[in-house]
């Protein structure tokens, strides 16, 4: 009989936390709140990186193009602060 219970406890406690809504590279901030394309094309050639595009994805500014060293960069920006939030790039 406790071997019941014990499962019920758990499986309860596992639902409570439940499934986040959004993932930990989404962003979720207010379009008022956004800087404009600009700056985000002003923080990544500060960076040494060659912009191919930017566009929107999951909430966040996405940029495509080139780091310094010459690979394929995918980053996601948040809009407000232009923290990075992703980096991804191929060797």
């Amino acid at each position: 009989m406790k071997m019941p219970l014990i499962l019920l406890v758990a499986s309860l406690s596992l639902g409570a936390a439940g499934p986040a809504s959004a993932s930990d590279d989404d962003c979720t901030v207010p379009m008022a709140q956004w800087q404009p394309r600009k700056a985000v094309q002003t923080m990544a050639e500060t960076k040494g990186w060659t912009v191919r595009r930017i566009k929107i994805d999951d909430g966040c500014y996405e940029i495509k193009g080139r780091d310094a060293q010459g690979r394929e960069i995918e980053v996601k920006v948040d809009p407000a602060t232009l923290e990075i939030v992703e980096f991804e790039f191929d060797d």
